[in-house]
């Protein structure tokens, strides 16, 4: 069930995209990022916690079988990292292989469903140097709604989605929704 279905103010404006086009579009998205990092030796793909971790999982398992070696893939849990919370609290305490893989002098793919204003990829960021020092740091989002507060752009880009600000994009993975699906979804008052 759609996040629009279970609340009265949201309304589903259409589908975007089915499961099989996800599946089309992140084979795509893999055989870039195999093309523009020359293979997968130093690569790793990390995950932005909830929809980003599936996303990072699914284009490792793709990448893994277009090199036929397996792809590195970890998480990242930005959630004391956002600019946008109280500053009040203490630093997070970022314990040694929480990510999930070795950064250290790696070429890191960041993951995440959706780009809209770029602070999560800046909490991201905060939150990945915080494991180590990557040799070069890229950003892959299966979703590019426009927006940006901060200037972040992704390297690889499922979809382009102009949208307005009354406007969602409702990404749905499978290991996280029980189905595969992108959904513009509107505020109404």
């Amino acid at each position: 069930m759609s996040e629009a279905q279970d609340k009265p103010n949201l309304r589903v404006k259409g589908r975007l995209m089915s499961a099989s086009e996800i599946e089309r579009t992140l084979v795509r998205v893999a055989h870039e990022i195999v093309e523009k990092s020359n293979g997968s030796e130093d690569l790793a793909l990390v995950g932005i916690k909830r929809r980003g971790i599936p996303l990072a999982e699914r284009l490792g398992k793709l990448i893994s079988g277009i090199e036929k070696r397996p792809v590195d893939t970890g998480m990242l849990d930005i959630q004391f990292y956002r600019d946008d919370l109280s500053t009040t609290g203490v630093r997070p305490v970022v314990t040694s292989g929480a990510i999930g893989c070795d950064v250290n002098g790696r070429d890191v793919v960041l993951c995440d469903d959706v780009l809209y204003t770029g602070r999560t990829i800046r909490a991201a960021l905060d939150a990945l140097f915080d494991h180590g020092r990557p040799r070069r740091v890229q950003l892959a989002v299966l979703i590019d709604r426009g927006h940006r507060e901060l200037p972040i752009e992704a390297t690889y880009i499922g979809k382009r989605v102009p949208t307005s600000s009354r406007e969602i994009i409702e990404v749905k993975f499978h290991e996280v929704d029980n189905e595969d699906q992108v959904l513009l979804v509107e505020r109404v008052d």
